[in-house]
């Protein structure tokens, strides 16, 4: 089975955020970056799971710069197979997946696997948008992953309960919490992803749909007041004058 992993980078959540430029930009000094996690729990052990029982290859593919090499060393020490960068700073998630999707398309993958978001923007949009540019079946916030055959077994929460899905090969998926669980690389691992090479791809001409106009940070969060137990009126009061939740 030929899967591919599309990972990103995130800032480690321990990160300061800050912003320059009047606002406009994100001030990356200093910021530890990670792999996103939902893309490497969820999204990359299980295709790991996958070659495993079944055989095959995992590709990992990012659009991004050097900066995004240390994530993709993380990645192949996990047990990836190849890494593939294109060669980008994207700024929108359409140019994002078009360039996945580009790559993928000239390559027959079998299975495509995202997270079901990233941890700094929470878009949810990629997967959704390379699946439409491959004419392929796109289920999302998948919780479980099985193949049999030529097609895949999916399963999914949804609201009361829990939907199963049987879909066709090759397919897009999104994968949430309980898809696998967290790998932590091995010595044999880190020391084998230091020689393995990474592949560099010169990006597609596609336009980018999105501007960031400015970003804001988030308020700080108000103080913690403390209540006696035994002081219920105190309580309703705040929280009829204050919280104004009641």
């Amino acid at each position: 089975m030929n899967i591919l992993v599309c990972i990103s980078k995130s800032p480690d959540t321990t990160s300061k955020i800050a912003f320059s430029n009047d606002n406009t930009q994100f001030d990356d000094n200093g910021v530890q970056y990670i792999v996103n996690p939902y893309d490497e729990w969820y999204a990359l052990v299980r295709a790991l799971e996958l070659k495993e029982t079944l055989g095959g290859q995992v590709t990992i593919i990012t659009v991004g710069t050097t900066t995004d090499e240390a994530i993709m060393r993380k990645a192949l020490a996990i047990g990836a197979d190849e890494a593939v960068r294109i060669d980008a700073d994207p700024k929108d998630a359409y140019y994002t997946a078009m360039q996945i999707a580009h790559y993928a398309q000239s390559n027959g993958f079998d299975l495509v696997l995202t997270g079901k978001e990233t941890i700094n923007y929470n878009g949810s949009q990629v997967g959704g948008m390379i699946a439409e540019a491959l004419d392929a079946p796109f289920v999302s916030l998948a919780t479980k992953l099985e193949v049999n055959g030529t097609t895949i077994q999916l399963e999914r929460e949804i609201v009361g309960g829990l939907e199963l899905i049987e879909v066709a090969l090759p397919v897009v998926v999104s994968c949430a919490k309980g898809m696998a669980e967290q790998r932590i690389p091995n010595m044999r691992g880190i020391m084998a992803a230091r020689t393995k090479p990474l592949q560099i791809i010169a990006p597609q001409a596609i336009e980018e749909l999105t501007n960031f106009i400015q970003f804001s940070a988030a308020s700080s969060k108000a103080s913690v007041k403390m209540i006696d137990a035994d002081n219920m009126d105190e309580l309703v009061a705040l929280l009829h004058s204050e919280a104004k939740v009641i």
